[in-house]
């Protein structure tokens, strides 16, 4: 059975005391990104630790055609409005094939 699987690998260095709006902004794409999008598979928000001000998307779709069908949705939309001012930098994101599981 092939599993392959698109992965997204997104990363936000947050301004200081903005980390609780940022997540919940997340939370709200993260949440509806899993619930009404048939080819996403996972959609982890990560603060790594010792990184107090650094948040990891972990995204995982059927394939990349679902990703980019994921960039036209509104709570991407309501993400991309949100985030710009609670960020310091948005660093590149990364697209990676799974392979296993």
């Amino acid at each position: 059975m092939d599993r392959q699987a698109f992965v997204v690998i997104a990363e936000f260095q947050v301004k200081p005391g903005k980390l609780s709006v940022f997540l919940e902004a997340a939370r709200d794409d993260a949440k509806h990104s899993v619930a009404d999008e048939p080819g996403c598979r996972q959609f982890d928000v990560i603060c790594p630790e010792g990184l107090d001000d650094t948040v990891v998307f972990y995204e995982v779709y059927d394939s990349r055609a679902d990703f980019d069908a994921h960039l036209e949705t509104p709570h991407l939309a309501r993400f991309r409005d949100a985030f710009p001012p609670l960020i310091v930098e948005e660093r590149p994101v990364r697209f990676s094939t799974r392979r296993y599981p």
